[in-house]
């Protein structure tokens, strides 16, 4: 099983966060240095990935990781997961926005969660072990 981790990017460390946790295979597009390349090859591994995972954390700073969110929850509805994580307290417009966000994804059929843990259960939940 594989799992596309789209969301915030913005030197945060939540990817790396959860990668300790993952006992799947995943693709991180974030790389130093962002080339045409690097687009095209994050397309085809989100259209190959088994899940679309999208956390967005206040360090989010514009919406494209919104429109992948909503875009993916209406393509494929039962391979896209999402969550809101992090300290909003000095963000509550932005996390009210970004959670109606959230909402609309959940009600396309996406499934959210609400931390790295519960993020990390669920696809741990689902690796075939030998």
């Amino acid at each position: 099983m594989k799992v596309f981790l789209g969301g915030t990017c913005n030197e945060t460390t939540w990817r790396d966060e959860l990668i300790a946790l993952l006992e799947c295979d995943y693709f991180n597009p974030v790389v130093e240095d962002w080339t045409p390349d690097c687009i095209e090859n994050e397309y085809k591994e989100k259209q190959n990935a088994d899940y679309q995972l999208y956390v967005i954390t206040p360090a989010a700073t514009g919406c494209f990781s919104i429109a992948e969110l909503i875009d993916a929850s209406n393509k494929y509805p039962d391979k896209t997961v999402c969550a809101l994580i992090g300290n909003w307290a000095n963000e509550i417009g932005r996390y009210k926005s970004f959670n109606e966000c959230m909402n609309v994804a959940e009600n396309n059929g996406a499934i959210r969660l609400y931390s790295l843990v519960d993020i990390a259960d669920f696809f741990n939940g689902m690796v075939v072990r030998e």
